[in-house]
């Protein structure tokens, strides 16, 4: 089957945050909304047919993970990325962010610091704020319009961290970090006595034929240290269904943070969650091969425009999902008017680059490239129009 990733559906009045929340967190509703990271594709059919068959029985009870998504779950971890876990090193996650906040709740003290690597995903920084620990960050460099690891500035700060939150493939522009990177992460997070929490949310999408590693299966070292989660939201673009896991090879680690989990009642599923979930993991490959190649022509139309239209934007490029990286350092133009210029003159919605770090990425947003490519067209075509009239 053929799907159309080109096809334009109307979302507006749907209660989505993409959408419906412009005029609250914008001051305006009539924006082309690019920043909030889910796509504007038609949810999967065969999820969409496996939730309505659900319905088909009138009573929605509490519900269980029947043997088919144990099933769907563990063989898709196996076969995409060599993990080869069972059930019960399997938990169910209410979404990634919740499981983020519940193991910096269990396995940290107050005032403990926690360890990040910016640019990165908003949450990351707030969320050990929010639970009283305090984030310490590792500014990325740019090299060859990717981002690395500074590894003697992270290697330094590590000494006095309890925790890496790691973003795996990295958000924003889905840096993959490879084995050889999560090797040397792996090492000094040993010898330092790091915990590695791997959000690999973005794990599905990779793309340009490149493979992503997932930080469990480096070595025994990273495996004995780290709590992995994965989701089926972004890939199959049903965040709303609220299903992830999260996978834990060390017994003893597995056992405290389940235990947590299972004494505060925090992390049960529903009936929506396993359908979707079970659905997507069981009958999604062809989907997913057909969506990344989709993205794959997206990105190579935003890097063409972007050297042809925007030359003085730096842009790094996603290598995984849809979310890349602009830096328009080059224009002169204050974060403040820049902010505005988007806003008002493009008509556009991005994600502002302070979010993922502060006031060194005040020239510097995160746009959502996970539309129809007529949309990407236009919204790049307001954009640079919008800059060009500043100059």
């Amino acid at each position: 089957m053929n799907y159309n990733f080109d096809e334009k559906i109307e979302r507006r009045g749907s209660d989505c945050v993409k959408y419906d929340l412009l005029k609250a967190l914008y001051g305006d509703d009539d924006l082309l909304p690019m920043w909030v990271a889910d796509m504007d594709f038609r949810s999967p059919d065969f999820v969409m047919e496996a939730l309505r068959k659900r319905c088909s029985h009138e009573v929605l009870g509490y519900a269980i993970p029947s043997e088919g998504y144990n099933i769907a779950v563990t063989s898709w971890l196996r076969e995409h990325y060599n993990i080869h876990a069972n059930r019960d090193e399997l938990h169910f996650i209410p979404g990634i962010v919740a499981g983020i906040s519940y193991a910096l709740l269990c396995l940290t003290q107050p005032g403990d610091k926690i360890l990040v690597t910016t640019p990165v995903y908003p949450p990351f920084l707030n969320l050990p704020t929010a639970a009283g620990r305090e984030t310490v960050c590792s500014k990325l460099k740019i090299e060859k319009g990717r981002f690395a690891i500074d590894f003697d500035d992270f290697e330094r700060k590590a000494k006095e961290c309890k925790i890496f939150l790691m973003s795996n493939p990295h958000n924003p522009a889905g840096t993959i970090w490879g084995k050889e990177v999560l090797s040397r992460v792996a090492e000094i997070c040993e010898r330092e006595g790091l915990l590695v929490i791997s959000d690999e949310i973005h794990a599905d999408m990779v793309l340009g034929g490149r493979t992503h590693v997932s930080y469990s299966t480096v070595n025994d070292i990273a495996f004995n240290h780290s709590i992995t989660f994965m989701a089926p939201s972004k890939t199959f673009n049903i965040a709303g269904l609220g299903s992830s896991t999260c996978y834990i090879g060390n017994r003893e680690l597995r056992k405290r943070f389940f235990g947590w989990l299972e004494g505060l009642g925090v992390a049960g599923g529903n009936i929506f969650a396993f359908t979707g979930a079970e659905a997507a993991f069981s009958h999604g490959e062809e989907w997913r091969r057909q969506m990344v190649k989709y993205l794959d022509g997206n990105v190579e139309t935003l890097r063409d425009f972007i050297s042809e239209k925007m030359p003085l934007v730096k842009v790094v490029l996603p290598e995984a999902s849809y979310l890349a990286w602009l830096d328009m350092g080059k224009y002169g133009i204050s974060h403040a008017e820049l902010s505005r210029i988007i806003v008002e003159k493009a008509r556009l919605a991005l994600n502002d680059g302070t979010t993922f770090g502060g006031k060194d990425y005040e020239c510097c947003f995160r746009i959502n490239i996970g539309c129809p490519r007529a949309t990407l067209v236009e919204g790049l075509s307001r954009l640079c129009q919008a800059l060009q009239a500043r100059l």
